[in-house]
């Protein structure tokens, strides 16, 4: 080999291609390569949350003087050993009847009928399934809501910063008009804003406590959900036992706005894929959000977009699973709600959790070209229509406008001149301004004339964005609050368990 070349050529250790110099972004990595995640220890996840709504439940009847303190603080250590052993002498046990009835069993053997049976007072297993199942999707939904925020703020942000940076916006694969790069994102944050209420919506019911409503009809136990409520981060309790232990409801309403947020976000990222095309870049993305091939060495492929579209429906599959599942079920307690249909929902929502923060990713790290954006609008004689509507404040009918000015644009295509040298034939001459310096059909003048309607120009995307900041401030405050409101249940927990083990011999 020619030593200068040598000495030149890359080391080939995954990063630096030649043509690439950077690392995959981290976030991006992860989930780009999550097949090789270790796999969900669902077991341990189940235990650990019946083992949560249990530490709840013993403090509640003990304060209750429905179970003595002392038995509460001998089963609650019990429970404390498990947890820290990481339920290991459960997970040999036996389990014919599931996975509470074998947890159970172990704390009966350990410490006798007198303590451990004590546990399941004023319960049953429907009420229990119930309520880890919201615990459960807590931390399912809690991760998607604040990836959509994230999103959304970059949006708005990014929205602000190219809101001058004109383009053409498309339809039908084809330029249609002038707007902004910032007026499209800021389109693309409304829907995004609309999605992340959508899902705080959906989550109300993983803030109902439904711990008391046994098996269907509640019970004669004088228990108090509203403390285990208190516990568990819960703001309310269910108020009918029937529909406490029927309903997944919140199973449905979040794949059906997780469903949404991924439709949209998979038609974003085909107009990205579009704008990153090497026959239309009018975006750039940096290297770390770019691939290379392992045989083309000029190739930039920016494949999160294919992951992204790739995983867009995993919730509407999801949905549709859970919800042919939860209708062939009565209205009360049924596996096929509580188990068959709920499966569903954990890799759904992780699916679009994993779609958004790769978008998010891309959205901030692509970047306009100005220069090649604005003369697409010039090439794709998008100041058409403007031009039509000059002609019609001049008094010409829409339609023969309409006509007029596509015989010109025909006629500019057909000379290789752009719109502003076929406007000057006589008939379409007279609508231009009086001072008009031959740059009135520019399109970004074109852009901030269309201050109308929503578009782009005067202060319309100012305000737009304005609105949807003050709306962004107050769902993203509802969203902090909530999040408070879930882990201070935790820690309120750890502080009671903690007084009410110090009882235990």
């Amino acid at each position: 080999m020619n030593r200068r070349i040598a000495e030149t050529a890359p080391v080939t250790d995954g990063v630096d291609t030649g043509r690439l110099r950077t690392a995959l972004n981290a976030e991006a990595h992860r989930i780009v390569y999550d097949q090789y995640r270790p796999v969900a220890d669902s077991l341990g996840e189940e235990l650990e949350l019946i083992s949560e709504v249990d530490r709840a439940h013993l403090v509640m009847l003990a304060e209750r003087g429905i179970v003595g303190a002392a038995q509460a603080a001998v089963l609650l250590k019990e429970i404390d050993g498990l947890r820290a052993e990481g339920f290991a002498p459960v997970r040999a046990r036996p389990m014919p009847r599931g996975v509470y009835l074998a947890y159970e069993s172990h704390l009966v053997a350990e410490l006798g009928e007198e303590v451990g049976g004590v546990l399941h007072t004023g319960r049953s297993r429907n009420d229990l399934n119930a309520t880890t199942a919201r615990l459960r999707a807590r931390r399912y939904a809690g991760p998607l809501m604040e990836a959509v925020r994230e999103l959304a703020e970059v949006l708005l942000d990014r929205a602000a910063a190219y809101r001058m940076v004109t383009m053409p916006a498309y339809t039908h694969g084809q330029p249609a008009v002038p707007i902004t790069y910032g007026h499209y994102l800021t389109g693309v944050a409304s829907a995004v804003l609309r999605g992340l209420r959508d899902l705080l919506d959906a989550a109300r019911e993983l803030d109902v406590n439904p711990l008391g409503a046994g098996a269907v009809g509640g019970t004669s136990v004088p228990i108090d959900p509203a403390r285990t409520g208190e516990l568990l981060g819960f703001a309310t309790v269910a108020r009918n036992s029937v529909d406490a232990v029927a309903s997944r409801d919140f199973g449905l309403r979040l794949l059906s706005a997780a469903a949404v947020v991924g439709v949209a976000a998979s038609r974003v990222a085909r107009d990205l894929t579009f704008w990153t095309a090497e026959e239309n870049p009018l975006l750039r993305l940096a290297d770390d959000l770019v691939g290379s091939s392992s045989m083309m060495p000029q190739k930039r492929n920016p494949f999160l977009l294919e992951h992204i579209q790739g995983r867009a429906a995993a919730s509407l599959g999801g949905f549709t699973a859970a919800a042919s599942a939860m209708a062939t079920a009565s209205y009360t307690n049924a596996i096929a709600v509580s188990g068959d249909a709920l499966r569903h929902l954990w890799p759904g929502l992780r699916a679009t959790t994993d779609v958004v923060v790769l978008l998010r990713l891309v959205v901030a790290g692509a970047e306009p070209d100005a220069e090649r954006m604005l003369r697409r609008a010039v090439e794709g004689y998008t100041s058409a229509t403007y031009l039509a509507e000059r002609l019609v404040v001049a008094g010409v009918p829409f339609r023969t406008a309409h006509h007029l000015v596509g015989h010109a644009v025909t006629e500019a295509h057909r000379a290789g001149v752009p719109l502003t040298e076929a406007a000057k034939a006589p008939e379409i001459a007279a609508v231009a301004p009086g001072d008009a310096d031959g740059d009135w059909l520019n399109p970004t003048a074109v852009a901030e004339a269309c201050a109308y309607g929503a578009g782009p120009g005067g202060s319309s995307t100012e305000r737009a964005l304005g609105e949807m900041r003050e709306e962004f401030d107050a769902v993203a405050a509802e969203l902090a609050g909530r999040a408070r409101r879930w882990a201070g249940g935790t820690a309120l927990l750890d502080v009671a368990t903690g007084g009410a083990t110090a009882a235990a011999p």
